[in-house]
């Protein structure tokens, strides 16, 4: 069964691992334009990073993400990827605001674990104005996930990769029946990244996959050579 853009063996493998997906595909900057994509429309939003010089995080598979969200409500998140859903422990598959889902690029898919942190409106801009680190605002939640995930990685060790400044907009497609979410990510080096991408439950991925592929192809929209994650760009590219 083909699902068009996303092939459907990565889904199937992962498919009883978490309730819902993220189907995610970077397009061509250039076809965009044919969505109705303005780089200057759409909410803004600064993404900080936390790691170590060496990275030693993102290499065990934790990711540790700010936005700035101007005007609304900051968050913080830890991210586990990949993570095995059956070796979480008991009190973090419980905790409030940790969500498990698939990541799916084409020809990839990954299962993550995200422990999230709603903040303060500015509470990110106004830690990075004061030169505050942005430890101070994970809650003990997020520190004992990252005691348990990382213990080998002081916090005092970690420096911000970023900004990233991001563009967010809700696409409608002719052929579709919601929305598909759009991020432009410019990273500090000069390179971007678009990504195009839609959630859905994990047992009508294959579905949906077929819908949302045959919509952007009506709109002459390609998959890119490469296909990478924003975070692993972001990290990467530092």
């Amino acid at each position: 069964m083909k699902t068009g853009f996303w092939q459907p063996d990565p889904l199937r493998t992962l498919a009883r691992q978490a309730d819902q997906v993220e189907l995610k595909l970077v397009v061509p900057v250039r076809d965009g334009r044919s969505l109705g994509l303005d780089r200057a429309t759409g909410s803004a939003r600064r993404v900080y990073f936390l790691d170590t010089p060496a990275l030693d995080l993102y290499r065990r598979g934790v990711i540790i993400r700010f936005r700035d969200r101007a005007g609304r409500r900051d968050d913080a998140v830890v991210k586990l990827r990949p993570v095995v859903p059956g070796r979480v422990p008991r009190w973090l598959r419980q905790a409030d605001r940790f969500q498990m889902e698939i990541d799916a690029l084409p020809g990839h898919a990954v299962c993550s674990g995200a422990l999230k942190e709603r903040l303060a409106r500015g509470a990110v801009a106004k830690a990075i104005a004061a030169g505050r680190p942005l430890t101070r605002l994970l809650s003990p939640g997020q520190r004992k996930l990252l005691d348990r995930y990382a213990p080998a990685v002081d916090l005092g060790d970690l420096v911000v990769f970023g900004p990233i400044d991001v563009r967010c907009q809700s696409v409608k497609l002719r052929g579709l029946d919601h929305g598909v979410r759009a991020e432009r990510w410019d990273y500090p080096d000069g390179s971007y990244l678009l990504e195009l991408s839609a959630r859905c439950p994990v047992d009508e991925a294959a579905a949906v996959a077929r819908r949302v592929s045959t919509a952007l192809r009506a709109y002459g929209v390609a998959p890119a050579d490469e296909q990478c994650l924003k975070t692993d760009m972001a990290l990467q590219a530092a």
